[in-house]
């Protein structure tokens, strides 16, 4: 199993999951450089994944559907010819040797999917998780509770600290500037801006990254633990608890214009 970032928009990834012949894409929102993708690396598709409906996610599935004919599973939401998809059930791409687990992450939407696969040959897993979980970040709440989106995150940070994630969004600079404005004694974090830092300047993605990374970094993934706690208390300047109030606190305080 191959996954290879596809640019799209000013910041989207297409994630193509693909094994040199066929490939799956996920949230493809823009068609053009897809087709220019597919047609330079002589692919195929075989389905779409859609995490949910905003069109920088779905935007270009009617125009691969006018050249292919292949299956979209997502939510049925604003999204074209929709197969719905719902909580634990498995996706079997059987001649590609390739399984995804939906999982449920209301928040961003509330109707948000993540798709889990697993790489048998390696043991790792591969979580493709749209605008649910970013790199040192998470989305913001358009339709969903911070409790929602807090028992969201929290589900994903229990998967293995070797599981990959491939966000939707090239954000992770921006979201760490904000995550040392929480944090910024953290060493992880420190690290984590040095090592993203090289990456863009190369013009590489800096995505995945082990959901350990994420746990180690990521503000919305450490909404349980005191120094957070009271970072949030100290900007609200009200007395908050563990978990979701320091949650909502934090991603309050990220929107600030």
């Amino acid at each position: 199993m191959k996954i290879e970032a596809i640019p799209t928009l000013q910041d989207n990834y297409v994630w193509a999951v693909h094994n040199g012949h066929s490939a799956i894409l996920v949230d493809p929102g823009e068609a053009g450089p897809i087709l220019s993708w597919l047609r330079d690396q002589g692919m195929t598709v075989k389905a779409i994944l859609v995490t949910h409906h905003h069109y920088d996610h779905v935007g270009g599935i009617a125009e691969l559907l006018d050249h292919i004919s292949i299956p979209v599973y997502g939510p049925a939401r604003g999204v074209v010819k929709t197969t719905p998809v719902s909580e634990g059930e498995i996706l079997k791409f059987t001649d590609m040797a390739l399984n995804f687990k939906v999982i449920e992450t209301p928040g961003h939407t509330l109707d948000h999917v993540c798709y889990l696969a697993q790489d048998r040959q390696n043991h790792q897993f591969h979580l493709f998780c749209g605008d649910t979980l970013f790199s040192c970040g998470c989305g913001r709440l358009f339709e969903g509770t911070p409790a929602e989106m807090y028992t969201s995150l929290t589900r994903l940070a229990q998967l293995p600290e070797n599981t990959q994630i491939y966000c939707a969004h090239e954000y992770t600079l921006a979201n760490i500037a904000f995550a040392l404005e929480v944090e910024p004694g953290n060493p992880a974090l420190i690290a984590r801006h040095v090592e993203a830092l090289a990456l863009r300047k190369q013009g590489k993605a800096t995505l995945p990254v082990s959901m350990g990374s994420e746990r180690a970094t990521n503000p919305f993934l450490r909404c349980d633990l005191p120094a957070l706690v009271e970072a949030a208390t100290q900007h609200v300047k009200t007395s908050l608890n563990a978990g979701v109030e320091t949650f909502a606190a934090i991603r309050a305080w990220k929107d600030e214009p």
